[in-house]
């Protein structure tokens, strides 16, 4: 079993940046493969960036490559999303999710936090 915990969102204005947290409980954090998501209202859950086990093997979304950055400490048992140059449209819930499959599909992901809202003001 493993739990997520997220943390980092909040309120800033568009072009402000958010540094998001994903801490996982358990001492098999580290194997898995760990991704970010998000949900604005209305629409459906949607992959944002995904990160294996040593960081070698990552991949984003078309919307945020180049803006966002994933990393992982697994020391630490956490994983994190760099969120510069914040726009509007990714206002969102973010969520984080690990899994043991490489994928973008959110119905693979075994374990999800609860989220934290992200809001981008114009």
């Amino acid at each position: 079993q493993v739990q997520l915990v997220e943390s980092g969102g909040g309120l800033v204005q568009a072009g402000g940046s958010l540094r998001l947290s994903c801490e996982g409980s358990g001492r098999t954090f580290s194997s898995y493969y760990v991704g970010w998501f998000r949900q604005a209202p209305g629409k459906e859950r949607e992959f944002v960036a995904r990160i294996d086990w040593s960081s070698r093997n990552i991949r984003y979304a078309e919307s945020v490559k180049g803006r966002f950055t994933i990393s992982r400490d697994n020391a630490k048992n956490t994983a994190y999303l760099q969120m510069p140059t914040l726009k509007p449209e990714d206002t969102a819930v973010y969520y984080c999710a690990a899994g043991s499959v490489v994928t973008t599909n959110p119905l693979a992901y075994d374990y999800w936090g609860q989220g934290t809202q992200v809001t981008v003001s114009s």
